[in-house]
């Protein structure tokens, strides 16, 4: 079994005003050197063992979990025991 973490990031340049909206909360509780904030997606998902398994999250990613007109993904896979 394989847990694979995936992270979703909008790619840069692309404006983020769910960031933004956190960013100016932080700002109104007095964190003032937050410049930034970047909202993405996290997801786990468990596969069972299959020699293709970076080219399956790679498809997945690309179909329907990222838009990758607007998206990166990145991920990382684990063995389970």
């Amino acid at each position: 079994m394989r847990k694979v973490k995936i992270y979703i990031t909008l790619k840069e340049g692309v404006l983020d005003p769910q960031g933004k909206a956190v960013q100016n909360s932080l700002h109104s509780l007095e964190y003032n050197n937050v410049s930034d904030v970047r909202v993405g997606k996290y997801m786990e998902v468990m596969l069972e063992e299959s020699k293709d398994v970076e080219e399956q999250v790679d498809k997945m990613c690309d179909e329907l979990l990222a838009n990758p007109v607007i998206e990166d993904y990145s991920y990382t896979i684990e063995e389970v025991v």
